[in-house]
């Protein structure tokens, strides 16, 4: 009896020598594969940094993209990736944070409402899984297309924000604008009574010749003189506030589609900041007569805005950085002006990076390691601007 009595302290002994043990080898091996991974991000930085930054200047920041690398710049990449990441935290940030606090604040009593809520939070659990290559396909469609219930691509079925033009060139080498009606209408030479416009924005009466008639001496009535049998070509002028259905492959549908990649992290994000505020806090506020809105509104939104600017700086910092999405949508295409709209044409840095990193001269080698520091200096500099907000709204439980 002895014997067993004593080697059970034995046993229970040694056990928890091993689990120390194991315990010691644990947290080395948690050290060693964290201190691998930044020597290996370090590695990586640096090497970037030694092969770009002597070289990076201004010129390279505000020059347009070029087939000689030593004038490449990447400009109109900036300014894309900017606009298309202002749309898309417009869009994502407010969608997100109210979708988490229905989830979270104002879940349903009726057995209908349960099953809906269960099948939202089912959906948001299986799209942060989903590739980003698919929300491509999705956005291409779903806004570029709208499944062709708003027309097509050449014949909105709504446009505003644009002047057409046919452009002639006259008898007096002198360019003329008639304006036309839409994309689609037809307008010619042949036409009487055609007024063009000017660069002034004038109007001016356009003197229409038969092929044979014999050209005015006037010089002036010469440089409004075409033929019947001139053919014009279509232009369009687009103002700041161009818009359209469908949305075709501008920024805002680039926009849109990574609102798509990004807005599981936001709402399943905000939903773990909401769950951590106290439900003390909660009960303290309806309990004063404070209806739930405005428990929400004063007391539980404020206390979780620290975690919700932690996710939301994570999905943007995704957000500027994804290309898979952004190429099916707008393509490798070379844009040499920034974007003057919404649905403007536009490239993304991460994509002409990539340009430029496929290249076979090792000279694009270097523009595109100029790319990335720059790319991650706007990540950076994005990042610290919500940290700062994040910080400045930040409130005390207590």
């Amino acid at each position: 009896m002895s014997s067993q009595k004593t080697a059970a302290p034995r046993h229970a002994t040694r056990s928890l020598a091993m689990r120390h043990r194991i315990d010691r080898w644990f947290v080395r091996f948690c050290l060693v594969t964290a201190f691998v991974s930044v020597v290996i991000l370090g590695i990586l930085l640096s090497a970037i940094l030694v092969q770009g930054l002597p070289t990076l200047d201004w010129d390279f920041v505000s020059s347009t993209p070029s087939a000689s690398p030593e004038k490449a710049g990447i400009r109109p990449a900036l300014f894309g990736s900017m606009w298309v990441l202002g749309v898309c935290a417009l869009f994502t940030l407010p969608i997100g944070v109210a979708t988490a606090i229905f989830l979270e604040e104002f879940k349903p009593r009726t057995r209908w409402m349960q099953a809906f809520h269960g099948f939202v939070q089912l959906n948001i659990s299986n799209l942060a899984g989903v590739p980003s290559v698919v929300y491509g396909i999705i956005g291409l469609t779903a806004f570029g297309g709208m499944f062709g219930l708003f027309g097509t691509v050449n014949d909105p079925s709504f446009e505003t924000g644009v002047e057409y033009f046919d452009q002639f060139i006259s008898e007096g080498d002198r360019i003329l604008l008639v304006p036309v009606a839409g994309a689609a209408a037809s307008a010619t030479a042949a036409e009487s009574g055609l007024i063009a416009k000017t660069s002034s924005g004038q109007r001016v009466k356009v003197n229409v010749i038969s092929p044979d008639d014999p050209l005015p001496q006037e010089r002036r009535v010469k440089a409004l003189t075409l033929r019947s049998d001139a053919e014009a070509g279509r232009i369009s002028r687009k103002s700041w506030r161009y818009f359209r259905l469908p949305l075709d492959r501008g920024i805002l549908t680039g926009g849109l589609t990574l609102m798509l990649v990004v807005l599981p992290i936001v709402i399943i994000a905000s939903q773990e900041s909401i769950r951590a505020v106290p439900d003390s806090l909660r009960e303290g506020s309806l309990g004063m007569g404070a209806t739930r809105w405005q428990t929400v509104q004063n007391v539980t939104l404020p206390a979780a805005v620290p975690g919700i600017m932690t996710g939301s700086i994570l999905a943007m910092s995704r957000a500027i950085g994804e290309a898979a999405p952004i190429l099916i949508i707008c393509g490798i295409v070379y844009i040499g002006s920034n974007p003057g709209n919404l649905l403007d044409d536009f490239a993304v840095m991460p994509l002409q990076i990539f340009n430029w990193a496929k290249q076979p001269r090792p000279e694009f080698h270097t523009v595109a390691a100029k790319g990335i520091i720059v790319l991650l200096t706007v990540l950076l500099t994005f990042n610290a601007i919500a940290v700062v907000i994040r910080n400045k709204t930040q409130k005390s439980l207590t």
